[in-house]
């Protein structure tokens, strides 16, 4: 596993805790994580949460030939897997250090404390017997592994049930739930593990250990031990020293620890078959609680409706009269408008900078007109003058007349005159828009 290292202030923060008998978590020196176990459909299938490490058991079984040395008893197969999604500094498919000792220790405490009767898993001696097998999933990884594996191991074991099996001559039949009920394992005892961290050479010492806490430790102490107070297995690591009072002392600890656990152990074992026989919910989704954050959530509540007119009434008499209510509001501020019922359009409501620029144009722009109708009066009567002496022909012809008026050119003088004039005015307006965008901007 390669994680992050802790940085010289993490790691002084950390000790200095420890030294001041105080966690990061609230807890105290001896203190476990709350445990939570939750049970999946099918047996043998189970999650164990400690603190936020998290653990996946799944048992299954299967008829396969004996050893030869131990031809009457049945095998035990354990598998512990660390995956990347726990922690991303588990490489995925390669044997760690830590894996190999996890594994080692889980066979050690479940295997060789013979907590499972492996005699009443053969079924025909030296032919079949049963093989369980335990696969082990780290979910998350939070700090002590060993222990929170270990429960899970034990948890998925006793409420695995195998199928029954019948023997006739050589024949071998193996019965379906619905045919036979499955038959439990024949397990004498629950040997659970509990690790102790040490600080500075056994100085301090916590109990179940969290992930950051793991990694400042010098040394740590696992002791594996059922309600009994029978030790099945005791692995030290970590290049420790430890006196006979400190591994007394653990030993005394985990005795209590082991009895509170396995209490906690056979109360959800009992839940969990009340819960199947009476046919409730199961499965990890009915365990997961329901976090929802919701906001104007209320009780509810019965709603009297006796009496409601004469308590409206009362309502009324009793409030203050309504407010003087316009039928046309006006907004008297230029430039602004509202949409709704009730309120005038006043969009088109110029401020007073707009409404003289306005009228400045328009006294520009009658200028310009009168101008040009005086030239279209002195071109008119130019016009008359030169056309008085002109004759007028009238034709004798039944056809209808037909007048063609053609358009008589201007002087080039007045043509410019206008055309200057209207440019110029056309330039000013041109001016001052561009002066309100820029001030706009």
């Amino acid at each position: 596993m390669k994680a992050t290292p802790l940085s010289n202030c993490e790691r002084r923060f950390l000790l200095r805790a420890v030294e001041e008998r105080k966690r990061l978590d609230g807890r105290q020196c001896y203190d476990y994580r709350n445990i939570r176990i939750s049970f999946g459909t099918e047996h043998g299938c189970c999650i164990v949460e400690l603190g936020k490490t998290r653990v996946l058991a799944q048992v299954s079984c299967e008829l396969v030939p004996p050893k030869p040395n131990r031809p009457t008893e049945g095998i035990l197969f354990f598998n512990l897997e660390l995956s990347p999604m726990a922690a991303p500094g588990f490489e995925p498919g390669r044997q760690s250090e830590l894996l190999v000792k996890l594994n080692r220790l889980i066979e050690r405490c479940l295997r060789n404390s013979k907590c499972i009767d492996t005699e009443s898993l053969c079924v025909v001696a030296g032919e079949k017997v049963w093989q369980i097998r335990l696969d082990l999933h780290l979910l998350n990884h939070d700090g002590n592994i060993i222990d929170a594996a270990s429960i899970a191991g034990i948890v998925a074991l006793c409420h695995f049930h195998r199928p029954d099996v019948s023997v006739q001559g050589e024949e071998v039949t193996v019965y379906t739930p619905e045919e036979r009920d499955p038959v439990p394992l024949s397990i004498h005892h629950m040997p659970i593990c509990v690790s102790f961290a040490f600080f500075q050479q056994g100085t301090y010492l916590l109990v179940d250990p969290s992930e950051r806490e793991e990694r400042v430790m010098d040394g740590i102490l696992v002791i594996a031990m059922n309600k009994h107070r029978e030790i099945c297995t005791i692995q030290s690591s970590g290049g420790i020293m430890l006196v006979t009072d400190q591994v007394l002392r653990c030993s005394k600890i985990t005795a209590v620890k082991v009895a509170e656990i396995t209490e906690l152990i056979q109360n959800a074992l009992e839940n969990d078959k009340r819960v199947r026989k009476e046919g409730g919910k199961l499965g990890f989704a009915e365990c997961i609680s329901n976090q929802k954050i919701t906001t104007f959530k209320m009780e509810s509540a019965a709603v009297d409706t006796n009496n409601v007119e004469e308590q409206a009434e009362e309502i009324i008499t009793k409030a203050d009269p309504p407010s003087e209510v316009f039928t046309k509001p006006i907004l008297n501020t230029p430039g602004t408008a509202q949409i709704g019922e009730g309120i005038e359009n006043s969009w088109g409501d110029l401020e007073e900078s707009e409404k003289e620029e306005a009228a400045e144009e328009e006294g520009e722009s009658e200028a310009t007109a009168l101008d040009c109708q005086k030239m279209e009066t002195e071109d008119t009567s130019t016009m008359k003058e030169t056309n008085k002496d002109e004759p007028i022909v009238l034709s004798d012809s039944e056809e209808e007349e037909v007048v063609i008026l053609e358009p008589q050119e201007l002087p080039r003088r007045m043509r410019t005159q206008t055309s200057t004039k209207q440019e110029n005015t056309t330039k000013k307006a041109f001016n001052k828009r561009r002066r309100k965008k820029r001030a706009a901007y």
